[in-house]
């Protein structure tokens, strides 16, 4: 059974770095797409970034680009988000998500099968 557990929030000043895990049990990431989303209070889950099965990597948020990265290790069946720069705005929920597919990639959080428990990531300014 695919299962999804989520660790590397915390509390971080501004300007400085985080890395979220999100390992995968059960299934392999060659045949996942993983993405992270995010979900601040009173506002809606949004797409941060993903990786594909076959390795391609999408970036969905123009506030991160440049600042956060995708990656995996496929030995550890393990997908990485590392957030840098950070700011206050980027206060959220983090989420990974995973959907059955090696080349597929959607924004649209409610197309994706399973669900990590999510980690907090809090950015004092």
């Amino acid at each position: 059974q695919l299962q999804l557990v989520e660790s590397g929030g915390g509390l971080v000043q501004a300007g400085g770095s985080l890395r979220l895990s999100c390992q995968a049990s059960g299934f392999s990431l060659d045949y996942l797409g993983i993405g992270w989303f995010r979900q601040a209070p009173g506002k809606e889950r949004e797409g941060v970034s993903c990786i594909r099965g076959d390795g391609r990597t999408i970036n969905y948020e123009d506030s991160v680009k440049g600042r956060f990265t995708i990656s995996r290790d496929n030995a550890k069946n393990t997908v990485y988000l590392e957030m840098s720069s950070l700011k206050p705005e980027d206060t959220a929920v983090y989420y990974c998500a995973a959907v059955r597919s090696r080349n597929y990639c959607p924004r649209e959080y409610r197309q994706y099968d399973r669900w990590g428990q999510g980690t907090q990531v809090t950015v004092s300014s």
